[in-house]
Parts: C-alpha cells; sequence; structure tokens
C-alpha cells in the first residue's frame, strides 16, 4: 500500500501493479469525450479566455453549490461581483471542501494545464489568478489550444433540434484535428406543460424547420427534418435527460386535442397529458435513432429546479437540483420491449443518477442485448452527483458484477468547461487501481497484459467502435 501521493503522479495508485497498469496502458490514450456541454461557438471562434474566473467558475453548478453551502453571498457566485473577486471567493472555499471532488478536480486543474502544484487558498489566490489568467492569453490555453493538450478526438456537444448547427459547419471546415460534432438533445419538444414558453419553442422549431406545426404528425415532421439535418452534419447521438422513462397511459381526451388546445393557449390539460405525449414523440423519435444508425442516450433519475424562489430569482439550471428517487424498472422495460417488439431498439446507453438503482440499471442492459453489436446496451458511467470515486467506483462495480465491465464504454465530461478533461485522468486512474486491488488479492490473475488491454478498451477503443 502506498500513501503520501496526493497529487504526484502516483495519486490514487495504492500499489506498484496500479502504477504499472496506469503508465503502460491507460496514461496518454485520445479522449473521446462523447457527451459534453461544450460550448460549440467558443471553439468555434477559439477566443481567448479573459481570465481565469472565466474558463472556471462561469457555468459550474458544482462550484456554485459549495459556496452557498458556505454561506457565501449570491454576489459573488452568480452575481455581478468583479471576476476576480469571485475567485478570491472560490480561493477561500477550496480549503473546506475536503473530501468532496471539487478538491480533487481543482487542484487537478491547476496542475494541468497550468503546472500549478500548491495547495489553493487565501494567500496564494491573487499570484494564481494573475498567473494562470496570464497562461490563458497564450495561443496554447485558447480553446482549441486546450483541446489539442488534453488529446482530446472527439467532443459531442448538446443541441437543440433548432439550433443552426452553424458553429459546428465552420469548425468542420476550419482543419481542426479534433471533431466537434453535434448531439440531438430533443427535450424542450416534450414539455407539453411548458406554457407560453413551449410555444414559444414551437415557433422557434417551425421556423428552423420550415414546417407549420399545428398537430402531432407536423410536430413529428419538424423533429425528423431536424434529424436529418443533424446526421447530415455528422450527428450520431441523441441525447434526453428526463426524471424516468415515459409510459403512455389511456386519458379520456384525445392527445391530439390537448396538443391543440395547447398550441392555442389552452393548458388546462397539459400538466396530465404531458407523459404520454413524451411518450408518443420519443418512442417515434427512437425508431430514426435506430434507422440511422445512431446511439441514443437516457440520463434518468434527476430532480430539477427544487426551490422555486431561486428558480423565479435565478431561472433553471443554476444548481437547485438533486437526486430522485423515482421508480425506473417498469418504465424502463416496457419503454425498451416496445421498440425491441419492432426490432427498432438502437443502441443506448442508460444513465442512472440514483445509487439505489445501479443494480436495476445494469441488470437492465442485459435484456436487450443483440447479435453482432458489443454491449449494445449500456450502464453508463456515474454522472452528475456520481462522478466521484466512490460513485463511479460502484457503477464499476455494478456493471462488473451484473453485466461485462470489458465492453463499457468508459468516462465522459458532462461539462461546460474545458478545463474538465482531468476528470479523465480520474477515472483512469482509479480503474487502474481497481483492477491492480483484484490482482494484488488474488481475484484476478496477474496477467498485466491482458488487464491492460481491457483497460485500454474501456478508456477509448470501446468508445471509438460504439460511435463508430
Amino acid at each position: 500500500m502506498r500513501a503520501g501521493y496526493f497529487l504526484t503522479d502516483h495519486f490514487l495508485l495504492q500499489s506498484d501493479t496500479a502504477i504499472r497498469l496506469y503508465n503502460g496502458y491507460a496514461k496518454g490514450l485520445p479522449i473521446i469525450d462523447y457527451h459534453s456541454h461544450l460550448p460549440p461557438d467558443v471553439v468555434a471562434s477559439d477566443t481567448a479566455f479573459r481570465n481565469l474566473t472565466h474558463i472556471w467558475l462561469a457555468g459550474d453548478h458544482y462550484k456554485w453549490r459549495a459556496l452557498r453551502a458556505l454561506g457565501v453571498s449570491e454576489r459573488y457566485i452568480t452575481g455581478d461581483a468583479p471576476d476576480e473577486e469571485k475567485f478570491y471567493k472560490w480561493a477561500e472555499a477550496v480549503p473546506y471542501t475536503v473530501r468532496n471532488p471539487l478538491y480533487h478536480w481543482t487542484h487537478m486543474e491547476l496542475r494541468d494545464p497550468f503546472g500549478i502544484t500548491e495547495l489553493l487558498g487565501p494567500d496564494n489566490a491573487p499570484r494564481v489568478f494573475e498567473r494562470a489568467t496570464g497562461m490563458l492569453q497564450l495561443p496554447e490555453f485558447r480553446p482549441r489550444g486546450l483541446l489539442r493538450h488534453f488529446g482530446v478526438e472527439m467532443v459531442g456537444t448538446t443541441d437543440d433540434p433548432a439550433d443552426s448547427l452553424e458553429h459546428h459547419a465552420a469548425i468542420a471546415v476550419s482543419g481542426f484535428e479534433t471533431r466537434i460534432l453535434p448531439s440531438f438533445r430533443p427535450d424542450r419538444a416534450f414539455q407539453l406543460n411548458g406554457g407560453t414558453a413551449y410555444r414559444s419553442y414551437i415557433e422557434r422549431l417551425q421556423a428552423s424547420s420550415g414546417t407549420a406545426i399545428v398537430d402531432i404528425d407536423t410536430l413529428l415532421d419538424a423533429l425528423w427534418n431536424r434529424l436529418y439535418y443533424f446526421h447530415r452534419h455528422g450527428c450520431r447521438i441523441a441525447d434526453h435527460g428526463l426524471d424516468h422513462l415515459p409510459l403512455a397511459r389511456q386519458l379520456p381526451l384525445p392527445l391530439e386535442t390537448v396538443f391543440k388546445q395547447v398550441l392555442q393557449g389552452d393548458d388546462r390539460n397539459a400538466a396530465e397529458y404531458e407523459e404520454t405525449f413524451t411518450y408518443a414523440v420519443l418512442s417515434e423519435l427512437c425508431k430514426l435513432y435506430h434507422d440511422k444508425n445512431w446511439v441514443q442516450q437516457f440520463h434518468l433519475g434527476a430532480l430539477r429546479n427544487t426551490n422555486s424562489r431561486q428558480l423565479r430569482t435565478l431561472g433553471a439550471d443554476t444548481g437547485f437540483d438533486s437526486i430522485g428517487d423515482l421508480p425506473q424498472a417498469g418504465s424502463m422495460q416496457r419503454f425498451f420491449n416496445t421498440l425491441e417488439d419492432e426490432n427498432r431498439l438502437a443502441k443506448t446507453i442508460i444513465y442512472n443518477l440514483n445509487p439505489a438503482d445501479n443494480a436495476v440499471f445494469a441488470s437492465m442492459t442485459g435484456n436487450f442485448q443483440a447479435e453482432g453489436i458489443r454491449g449494445k446496451i449500456q450502464f453508463g458511467s456515474g454522472w452528475w452527483f456520481l462522478d466521484q470515486l466512490d460513485g463511479m467506483t460502484n457503477q464499476l462495480n455494478t456493471l462488473s458484477n451484473i453485466g461485462l465491465i470489458s465492453c463499457f464504454v468508459g468516462m465522459l465530461t458532462d461539462s461546460r468547461s474545458f478545463l474538465s478533461y482531468s476528470r479523465h485522468e480520474y477515472f483512469r486512474r482509479l480503474l487502474c487501481n481497481l483492477f491492480a486491488e483484484d490482482i494484488n488479492r488474488g481475484v484476478l490473475p496477474r496477467d498485466e497484459q491482458w488487464i491492460g488491454k481491457i483497460i485500454q478498451d474501456i478508456c477509448y477503443h470501446n468508445a471509438k467502435s460504439f460511435f463508430a
């Protein structure tokens, strides 16, 4: 057992076996970041970040929640405080984040790419801010330079069907070697109970698709139009953020009637019919994903926008979400089984946010595998609240026990930050240490060459094959 290696080359690698596996097989592999929230316009413009706060704190819900837990004024989180002062508040908070993954990520991201190895705190905050901000003005620290530095081969962004994809098109013809590909995220099309915001979205979808949306069939026509448009721009992945996979219910009114009511401004039945409406639209889209040989992803289990007062004040997606405890198995089985009955179930990744459901998700993948496709249905990596050491370890162990970890497509950032690629290093170190522990306990043979191949597959090759 090794100790005292915090953030050295041996970080998280607790034996000589783990060190050999990481350095010999995982370290330095290219990254396929098949689900992220990186903004494509920033990659297209390749404009320098104005300072460390701009690249590091803006939009980072993890850091925002930690600052709120310490009682920091919202002015220094999402408010109008100067960037430098916001960074100082974060630096004051960092020593208090011990045992939270933020403590690891913060120092890993300072070390790589900035080469800053000292622990961040209030005393050195001005020096760290000045040094990193200065480096961010160099060409190699612009968005494209950072993607090159981290060895990112492909990024899958998250894009609404109504998006123009103009920035993806500009990147594609620019000669940039990292592929920045769109992912189709149609969540807003399902939000029947969204009131005025939903009707505004339908107008936007009409404009982008050139389709007058007057009923469910024309809504599907508009989405199909955009799906083909995305396909022409290199998209091969669809993504969905749902609390659970939807079920269709028998209801008094025809679904078509309620959709037309909503289009005309009448929302009285929208809440009751939203899940059935989501099922009707999503299930048709999933058939097209299969036909186009796309991968469909389902991020399930989040309880979103829990704080009504803060939702009114700050808006959605500002760090007031949590883990939900919704039932998942029944609706998931029925949704997938309906598609499987028509032989139109696409390659699928299901992500679980409630660790109590890990075994449910892992066991469900085994029900719908297919001949000739390695790991067609995947239990995705620990995400959001679970992309930390315990969460990732539990996901890997559950997958190993119930499925085949050798088929796993590995880690993703799910992040808006160009510095989050340290999370791939975090995952790879944990993975190598996990296999090394089994070797050292005699649970696996000391065949480091074979185990190393499995590790390389999980870190890179499986994803490259799965996403074609």
